[in-house]
């Protein structure tokens, strides 16, 4: 078979296998024909990125409830409306197609006015860390050439030092009183705009994504408008279902809560949305809200357990049928205490700001291999490469590179990726994530990042390892292991551990004899510190180069 005969059967399989998987969730299903040619006017018109997706679902749903957050409920179509008021608001002020637009807000409606609103222009829109600190955010909006910026209030003193030639408008304003001279708000746009429809741009905004930043400073990655493939791969293995309740816990800003986001509008959830997490209310909100599913990073698991027994015990999670955790390490210990306390619906999602989602363990995997990413979802590749770009065998560990249907357009106005992140395109169109894995039983595992194994004494040493196995202690709470140089072995390892506050007092020789008795003599930090708390970033990840030695 020619090769481009190839390319076209396997497109041709992909799209049949995103078909079925869609089928599942309830998308794919009839519709009075004058509402299928409305549906498929607009697509046409607008794609299926927020403009398409949320004006898509003012056509198919319009009375549904799109949106719960602290101020209460939207519709589907009073969604429409008000992004339509927002886009024509912001239009007069001077954003245009192609233009780029700064948000900088919390989980609640703002975000989705402003996002969907920017779109609806065919502008891109930057998602910006809520954790910057003020000259962070004035570098990252002048070398991405902002010209506006959506920000809640609370963000107000960092955004002082932005230049007033980007135009501000306020996300959300907690205070009643107004300040002289304040920006206008999205309430005040939307109460005072135009909501008729706004003209179809000649292009569909992007998505500017912010990389997490933990091994080096945060750039931005841009993504297209999402595609029906890569929302088909995501559901092919985590079963959500057209009209659930879903909260996503995890921050917007982020690709794991900008994912759901995009799938809400394919196929018609409801977004609970909240903009602090808090670990009872997370619960409370579940239960209130008659949630089918959750999106959280893995440290709100962990949060959550961290409750007193007398406080979980009020919150019955049977009805929920999915926690979806991703955007950092999901730990075999923390994955089972998990399920044995509220059921056997949790679900692991591996993969990055540059590759999206990669593998995806269920929570019979979790039970079977604590501590796996999983299985690889339809319509996506998965190699382990070793230094001359050849697959390893089963039970070897090699670079991880991905290619899916959800594709990496590119770094926006940031260093040399290859600099800190690891991800290029490698072999065969393939990018690799940065991090090592291996294949076992069918299901991978990923032994951490490419640039924190050491070689300790001759020896491959790889931080995960040790950091899952002293997850397991019952005196530590928390554990992150990096590498340091050495005199004599070259590298060693060293641990920074919080105890369990109601654990009996752990010691450095208490965590080095865990280490070896269950991993190895080579595995055993030298070096121990006691440390209060790990710094983490706004999306839970622990950010290693900032542990200091107590």
């Amino acid at each position: 078979m020619p090769a481009r005969d190839g390319r076209v059967a396997n497109l041709v399989g992909v799209m049949a296998q995103s078909l079925l998987a869609l089928a599942s969730t309830g998308v794919v299903r009839p519709y009075r024909p004058d509402r299928l040619f409305r549906l498929a006017k607009t697509l046409a018109y607008w794609g299926t990125g927020p403009a398409g997706g949320y004006t898509a679902l003012a056509v198919r749903m319009p009375t549904a409830i799109g949106i719960v957050d602290e101020r209460g409920p939207l519709t589907f179509d009073e969604i429409h409306r008000r992004t339509n008021a927002v886009a024509n608001a912001l239009a007069e002020v001077g954003v245009q197609e192609g233009d780029l637009v700064g948000l900088l807000a919390r989980n609640h409606r703002g975000f989705v006015d402003a996002t969907v609103g920017v779109a609806k222009l065919g502008a891109d829109v930057l998602y910006l860390n809520t954790g910057f600190a003020g000259p962070h955010l004035v570098e990252v909006l002048e070398r991405e050439q902002a010209i506006a910026l959506v920000y809640d209030e609370e963000f107000a003193p960092l955004v002082d030092a932005v230049p007033d030639s980007v135009h501000k408008v306020v996300a959300w304003r907690d205070s009643e009183s107004v300040p002289e001279g304040s920006a206008s708000t999205l309430d005040e746009l939307i109460a005072s705009g135009d909501d008729v429809d706004v003209p179809v741009p000649s292009r569909e905004g992007r998505a500017v994504i912010m990389t997490s930043g933990t091994t080096g400073s945060p750039k931005g990655a841009s993504r297209g408008s999402g595609s029906i493939e890569a929302a088909a791969a995501l559901v092919s293995r985590l079963p959500l279902r057209h009209g659930w309740t879903v909260h996503v816990a995890a921050p917007l800003f982020h690709t794991w809560g900008w994912a759901h986001l995009n799938l809400s509008m394919l196929i018609g959830s409801t977004l609970v949305l909240r903009r602090r997490f808090e670990p009872e209310d997370f619960l409370r909100t579940l239960t209130a809200h008659d949630c089918d599913a959750a999106v959280v990073v893995p440290v709100m698991l962990q949060r959550v357990l961290e409750l007193p027994d007398s406080v979980l015990d009020r919150y019955d999670l049977s009805a929920v049928r999915a926690v979806a955790a991703s955007g950092s390490a999901l730990s075999g210990e923390l994955s089972t205490r998990w399920m044995d306390r509220f059921g056997d619906h949790l679900y692991n999602i591996y993969g990055s700001t540059e590759c999206a989602w990669v593998t995806i363990a269920s929570p019979a995997d979790l039970r079977q291999q604590p501590g796996t990413a999983g299985r690889v979802p339809i319509g996506t590749t998965v190699r382990l490469l070793d230094d001359d770009g050849r697959q390893v065998p089963d039970g070897v560990v090699g670079r991880v590179h991905v290619a899916n249907s959800l594709p990496f357009e590119g770094y926006t106005g940031g260093p040399d990726p290859d600099d800190d992140t690891g991800a290029d395109v490698a072999v065969d169109g393939l990018m690799a994530t940065g991090d090592l894995g291996r294949w076992r039983d069918g299901l991978l595992f990923v032994e951490g990042r490419d640039d924190e194994m050491i070689v300790s004494g001759g020896e491959n040493v790889y931080p995960t390892q040790v950091e899952d196995c002293l997850a397991t202690h019952s005196g530590v709470a928390e554990v992150a292991v990096t590498g340091v140089d050495d005199d004599e072995y070259g590298q060693r390892l060293s641990a920074y551990v919080v105890r369990r506050s109601d654990a009996e007092l752990v010691d450095a020789d208490a965590v080095r004899a865990y280490v070896k008795q269950r991993v190895s003599g080579f595995a055993v930090p030298r070096d121990v510190h006691f440390v209060d708390a790990l710094p983490r970033n706004e999306t839970g990840k622990v950010v290693k180069r900032r542990l200091v030695p107590s």
